[in-house]
């Protein structure tokens, strides 16, 4: 008989991810997504989150509808949704619900664990390996995700260059939950959307900042 994988190490099944995405989201800190690279491995633990529920929350890309930008968001759940924001940066979602229905947690901050000095490489203006993934933007660059693995199956126990391990869940009376960082208007409003997640004093967990109007130059 084979060995049998350790429970943190086994892969989240698709029914997970098949759920609504405000149980999904704070069911994700303390999970571990593996980034297979040509150079090794990276292993990050994740610490903080974001929902978004779709045609139903105003902050949500899938708010107004299905596009060849947000097509991942409305499934199958389990896949890597990435989007490319402020002309620079690249952030990472885990799509969740029904497939049809569009909804997806962003990840916005994680604990790298396995694989830091590849993490390094990417992330040379990080100060300590706390800040290595600590913020969406800085998560994405620190694996190497950009839009070619929009799509890309995390449920899979194959060859992939994402997978989403079981890890080890956090208890509720450590997980803590506030107003989305930078989104506007009722979208941001944290009395009605209070849908970031995070793990309570963790270093890793970034600063909670709320929308700032961008001005137009000219």
């Amino acid at each position: 008989m084979g060995m049998i994988a350790p429970p943190d190490r086994t892969p989240l099944p698709r029914a997970f991810f098949d759920r609504p995405v405000l149980e999904v989201a704070p069911d994700l800190l303390g999970r571990i997504l593996v980034r297979t690279t040509p150079d090794g491995p990276i292993a990050l633990r994740l610490t903080e989150v974001e929902a978004y529920d779709g045609q139903n929350d105003p902050g949500s890309h899938a708010y107004r509808g299905r596009t060849a930008r947000n097509a991942v968001m409305f499934g199958p759940p389990g896949h890597v949704y990435v989007y490319f924001t402020y002309g620079m940066w690249h952030c990472m979602n885990l799509v969740c619900g029904p497939e049809g229905r569009a909804s997806a947690v962003l990840l916005r901050a994680g604990e790298v664990i396995e694989g830091a000095e590849l993490a390094r490489k990417r992330r040379v203006s990080a100060r300590n390996d706390k800040e290595l993934a600590k913020g969406p933007a800085r998560l994405a660059t620190a694996l190497g995700v950009d839009r070619a693995l929009d799509g890309t199956d995390a449920c899979t126990s194959g060859e992939t260059p994402l997978r989403m391990l079981t890890g080890a869940p956090v208890p509720s009376d450590q997980v803590r939950s506030g107003p989305r960082t930078g989104v506007a208007g009722e979208g941001g409003n944290g009395d009605l959307h209070p849908w970031r997640f995070w793990i309570a004093d963790d270093p890793t967990v970034s600063p909670y900042r709320a929308h700032v109007p961008r001005r137009r130059r000219g």
